[in-house]
């Protein structure tokens, strides 16, 4: 972002920023004229080139992507494919605690700098910028983080995703040993802070466990089976739920002080299904909660160690599958299973843009394979090197994020393999006005494959590298035009078909089918890149 300079601005110009300044009557306020520039923002164009051999196909197909790069950039190339698409996002980004935890330009952040908040919004709103425009009208968002960053994480969510998409911020219980403080509370819990990218977003409910369902019972042999009792009061004062409820004999019971929780034809209709019942002479009104009526439990705001795993079971866990740790504070794989289950359904996209260990990618793969008959979830992890000016030849992403992923498909130990896929991918930045030069016609193909089959064949090429084709899905990149190439193509094309290329004037000419769609390379690319890609102002 460049720096202003106010000595070059006009009288006028400065009026204007003052009232605009003036206009900002609540918000977070950071400093971002006096910080370090984020040498990671820029305005190239992100290709994408697959890696064949750290890669993991099945059936020769790859459904899930790995990306190796600075999450800015991988977000920006995934706007090409997946603008809108992204039913839930889960990230646990650096807390920036001034130990060692959060990268910037190269160098650790430590807790003396004196920008050191202002890096970490700044960094974070360019990021969850970006990651707004691939999330679903009906999608959400789940960050980690503890208390370091959470009070400014917040109104930057506001900021990035508007107050009126709050969700819920959840407490989570990280740790149960207690820590060996004296004088000081002793922490066992970070944050988990949601937002829905719309009011479209629906939460679904946990699974139930017989621990939840200890509390029914069915002393009354009622042919529904068990049941709870349940309260018919409301909570909130509804004026307009405040009647006198008439009883089966004909008894009139006055109102409690804030209301009936139904209205008179919905209670009656309850009265009537013995969902309510009346005892002691009709002096005490039952309502039954039927357990055959519960698809699962509502979500709480608390989630305990002992459901959803702590950062102990998550190093565990980690060590297991790759013989150590190598990560600091993993997340155990039921944490984001829980976030799984309430924020997506069988066939959606999640994605992690800070894919740190790859827990967000073990819990895709663990729930698909626990549900082999529904519609796979795909993921998509984000992942830099990690590399710093004092460990140049760190790759966080190859040795621990994909090596996980792969040991997890593979199965280790005593533990078999889910099963599953992935490509592995590296970002490749190409100044935009040198796309048309630069770009490489495998990436090309990555993009379009995505852009219309959601997956990868990473091999696709025929007719000398001149022709890529997906039959399947009526998909043809044609690199170059001969009179052999079009016949081949004529012979292959279906109504329906799609066809890229650098020259779609000459292909208009020789394929007049209405039902044939001929699109320009790289236009179309440029074209879905993105006007936002240079970085949030």
């Amino acid at each position: 972002m460049p720096r202003q300079n106010y000595r070059d601005l006009t009288k006028e110009q400065l009026v204007e920023l003052l009232e605009a300044r003036d206009r900002r009557r609540f918000g977070l306020v950071w400093e971002r004229d006096a910080i370090e520039h984020d040498r990671a923002l820029n305005s190239d164009f992100v290709a994408l080139d697959p890696i064949p051999e750290l890669s993991a196909p099945e059936k020769g197909r790859c459904e899930n992507l790995i990306l190796e790069g600075d999450n800015f950039d991988g977000l920006r190339a995934l706007a090409v494919a997946y603008a809108g698409q992204v039913k839930c996002i889960t990230i646990d980004p650096p807390y920036n605690t001034g130990n060692r935890d959060f990268v910037y330009n190269d160098r650790f952040v430590d807790k003396d700098h004196a920008w050191r908040h202002s890096l970490w919004i700044e960094f974070m709103y360019q990021r969850l910028t970006l990651a707004r425009d691939l999330l679903a009208q009906d999608g959400a968002i789940f960050v980690s983080i503890d208390d370091n960053e959470m009070l400014h994480l917040g109104m930057l969510m506001n900021e990035v995703f508007g107050e009126a998409n709050f969700v819920a911020n959840i407490v989570w219980q990280h740790s149960v040993q207690p820590k060996g403080y004296s004088g000081k509370i002793s922490l066992h819990h970070n944050y988990i802070i949601a937002y829905s990218a719309s009011g479209s977003f629906c939460l679904n409910d946990v699974p139930r466990t017989d621990a939840h369902n200890t509390s029914y019972s069915n002393p009354d042999d009622d042919p529904n089976g068990p049941w709870r009792s349940g309260d018919v009061r409301n909570a909130l004062l509804r004026p307009n739920l405040i009647y006198e409820l008439t009883t089966p004999s004909g008894k009139k019971i006055k109102p409690p002080a804030k209301g009936w929780r139904w209205s008179r034809e919905t209670m009656a209709e309850k009265i009537r299904t013995g969902e309510i019942v009346f005892r002691d002479e009709e002096t005490r009104i039952i309502r039954k909660i039927y357990l055959n009526k519960l698809d699962g439990r509502p979500v709480e705001s608390i989630w305990f160690g002992g459901d959803v795993g702590t950062t102990r079971a998550g190093n565990k866990e980690l060590k297991e599958i790759l013989g150590e740790s190598a990560f600091s504070t993993p997340k155990p794989v039921r944490l984001i299973e829980r976030i799984l289950q309430i924020a997506s359904n069988p066939g959606d996209l999640i994605l992690d843009f800070f894919g740190g260990s790859g827990t967000t990618a073990h819990a895709v793969l663990k729930m698909n394979a626990a549900n082999p008959g529904d519609a796979p979830r795909r993921f998509i992890l984000i992942s830099n090197t990690e590399a710093t000016a004092e460990e140049p030849d760190k790759n966080l992403c190859r040795d621990v994020l994909r090596q996980r992923v792969a040991n997890v498909i593979s199965g280790y130990g005593d533990t078999p393999g889910t099963g599953g896929s992935f490509a592995y991918l590296q970002t490749r930045r190409i100044p935009i006005s040198r796309v048309v030069r630069k770009i490489e016609h495998g990436q090309v193909w990555t993009f379009l494959q995505l852009m219309h089959c959601g997956d990868l064949i990473l091999e696709g090429a025929m007719a000398s590298g001149r022709l890529y084709a997906r039959k399947e899905a009526g998909l043809f990149y044609l690199t170059s035009i001969t009179e052999a190439l079009l016949q081949r193509l004529e012979k292959e094309i279906e109504p329906g078909a799609v066809i890229y290329t650098w020259q779609p004037e000459a292909l208009a000419a020789r394929f007049a089918d209405p039902r044939v769609s001929i699109l320009p390379i790289p236009q179309t690319l440029i074209d879905r890149f993105g006007k936002n890609s240079g970085g949030a102002q």
